[in-house]
C-alpha cells in the first residue's frame, strides 16, 4: 500500500511541476511579445533619436 502511495505521490508531483512549467513557458512567451511591441513603438526622443520605453 505505501508503495502505490508513493508512486501515486510522484505522479502527482510530476503532472504538477509539468502543468507549472507550461504555464510559465506562456508567461514568458507574453512577455517577449509585449517587450518587443515596446521595442517596436517606442516614441522618438530629443534630437530624433529613439529614447528607450522603459524607465529602469
Amino acid at each position: 500500500m505505501v508503495p502505490l502511495l508513493l508512486v501515486l505521490l510522484l505522479a502527482l508531483i510530476l503532472f504538477g511541476a509539468g502543468f507549472a512549467i507550461k504555464v510559465l513557458w506562456w508567461v514568458a512567451v507574453a512577455v517577449l511579445v509585449i517587450w518587443l511591441l515596446g521595442f517596436l513603438m517606442r516614441s522618438a526622443g530629443t534630437g530624433g533619436t529613439r529614447g528607450r520605453w522603459y524607465r529602469w
